[in-house]
């Protein structure tokens, strides 16, 4: 994978996770509003929220790549990635199969999301590290 793929990876899977957070929060807002009980709709409603935030993760990733293309912003992409489908995805999983013993994995989630964060500050600091990319 070439440095220009690393970052249209990360825009590609943000926009789809983004558009799929529009249509699962239109999905909450119209199909489950009268279905789900208050506590649930909310939970539905955290996990289309903390979704988005983290698609522009991704796509900031994408993005930050072409500037600071470090090992550790395509680190923090992935980790957005896998936070969440299990952050957002065990939420929405929680919810639609009423199996409250999936709550257990979103911290899991959680903590990947902070670790992204984290890796792509760190980048800030690191010289293009990259085997992919390496500026002149």
């Amino acid at each position: 994978m070439t440095s220009l793929d690393t970052g249209k990876v990360f825009l590609l899977l943000g926009s789809l996770s983004a558009a799929f957070g529009v249509g699962a929060g239109a999905f909450g807002a119209h199909g489950l509003k009268a279905a789900l009980s208050p506590d649930l709709l909310a939970t539905y409603e955290t996990a289309v929220r903390y979704q988005m935030y983290h698609a522009f993760g991704m796509i900031a990733a994408g993005l930050l790549w072409a500037h600071v293309p470090h090992r550790l912003v395509r680190a923090a992409g992935w980790c957005f990635v896998a936070g969440t489908l299990f952050f957002s995805g065990s939420l929405y999983a929680l919810v639609l199969s009423g199996m409250r013993w999936l709550g257990a994995i979103t911290p899991f989630g959680g903590v990947v999301f902070l670790v992204g964060w984290l890796l792509m500050g760190m980048s800030a600091f690191g010289r293009a590290q990259s085997s992919e990319h390496q500026r002149p």
